[in-house]
């Protein structure tokens, strides 16, 4: 397959919630199944619930910016409940154990140079009807997951097919 010739999938995710930590095995196998034929894209849904799930989300675009974004998220959301407790202090821990420039993350977290992008996927996301993370996005259709990720990664790779298949 060529690069990019899937639909790109769309992983509304917080960083501070445990259902989108039970999402990544899906993610997982999508990318063991597609590789580098299936783009997926990481969007923030931060939820007020969850104090440190902002900070979170504008840790993950340094980490991004940095070149290693999807390290630094699976890593994060590997230790959800400790966020909970540590904060800050985490996001820059996680940081600094992935290789990146923890340093620069933690100024990151100060002058807010994410936080637009933050606003703007959170903004994006209650437009198109997110209300809860993890959510997917594929070929224009929404799959909401929270309470149960059963049967959804079935239903992208039959979107998959679809779509290949016209």
């Amino acid at each position: 397959m060529i690069d990019g010739s899937l639909p790109r999938l769309e992983f509304w995710c917080e960083l501070q919630c445990p259902d989108c930590r039970t999402a990544l095995d899906d993610i997982r196998a999508l990318r063991a199944e597609y590789g580098d034929a299936l783009p997926v894209e990481l969007r923030h849904f931060p939820l007020e619930k969850h104090k440190h799930a902002y900070a979170a989300a504008q840790a993950a675009e340094e980490a991004f910016a940095q070149g290693l974004g999807w390290p630094y998220v699976e890593a994060l959301l590997a230790r959800v409940d400790e966020l909970g407790t540590r904060g800050e202090a985490l996001l820059v821990e996680v940081a600094r154990e992935a290789g990146l420039d923890a340093e620069e993350v933690e100024l990151a977290l100060i002058d807010g140079r994410h936080t637009l992008i933050v606003d703007a996927d959170q903004a994006e996301g209650k437009a198109i009807g997110v209300s809860g993370t993890p959510t997917y996005v594929i070929a224009g259709q929404r799959l909401d997951g929270g309470t149960s990720q059963d049967g959804l990664r079935a239903r992208i790779v039959e979107i998959i097919g679809r779509r290949q298949a016209s």
